[in-house]
C-alpha cells in the first residue's frame, strides 16, 4: 500500500492507530533496511574473503556438503570457483560450514570410501575396513553415517584409525 504525501492524515491514521500494523503491513523504514543490508554485506564480504584465502582441502569439504560427491571430479579452479560463488550466494551457510570442524572430518571419511580403504554397509548401518571386511562402527539410529564416523575420528579408538586411513590415502 502506498499513501501519497499529501495525505497525511491516512498517513498518521495507518501509522499510529490502524489495528493491523505490524501483522498485516508495516512502514517502511529506509535506516532498519539500510543496517539490514549493511550486515548482509559485510557477511558477504567477511565469505568471500574466507573462501579467496581456504585451502583446496578445506574446500573441498565445505562444497562436498552443498554439491556431493561431484566435487571428486572437479579440478581445484572449479573448486575455488564454486567455493567463491557459494560464498557470494549464501554467506551464512558458507561461514558456518567454514567453521565447524565435523566437515573436514565428514569429507575425509567420504574419500576414505571413494578411495576404497573402508565401506559403507548397503543398509548404511556399518563401516567396515574394505580390505578384511572387519567392522570399524556402526551408526547410531537416526544419524546421518558420515556425521557418525566424523564424530567416531574424535574417539581414541577412532583417532588411531583416522591415523591408518590418513597414511594410506597419501
Amino acid at each position: 500500500l502506498l499513501v501519497k504525501k499529501e495525505k497525511e492524515a491516512l498517513q498518521k491514521i495507518l501509522s499510529l492507530y490502524h489495528p493491523l500494523k505490524g501483522s498485516r503491513y508495516r512502514e517502511v523504514d529506509e535506516v532498519v533496511q539500510a543496517q539490514d543490508e549493511l550486515v548482509d554485506l559485510e557477511l558477504e564480504i567477511d565469505a568471500l574473503n574466507m573462501a579467496r584465502n581456504i585451502d583446496i582441502d578445506q574446500a573441498e569439504a565445505i562444497l562436498r556438503v552443498e554439491m556431493g560427491s561431484k566435487v571428486s571430479e572437479m579440478s581445484s579452479k572449479e573448486i575455488k570457483r564454486d567455493l567463491l560463488v557459494f560464498a557470494k550466494k549464501n554467506a551464512k551457510l558458507f561461514l558456518d560450514l567454514a567453521n565447524d570442524e565435523n566437515v573436514q572430518l565428514r569429507n575425509f571419511a567420504i574419500k576414505a570410501t571413494e578411495a576404497g580403504i573402508i565401506t559403507l554397509s548397503s543398509d548404511q548401518k556399518t563401516f567396515h575396513w574394505a580390505s578384511n571386511n572387519k567392522k570399524l562402527m556402526t551408526v547410531p539410529f537416526d544419524e546421518h553415517p558420515y556425521s557418525a564416523m566424523a564424530q567416531f575420528f574424535k574417539t581414541d579408538e577412532g583417532l588411531d584409525i583416522y591415523k591408518s586411513i590418513e597414511k594410506k590415502l597419501s
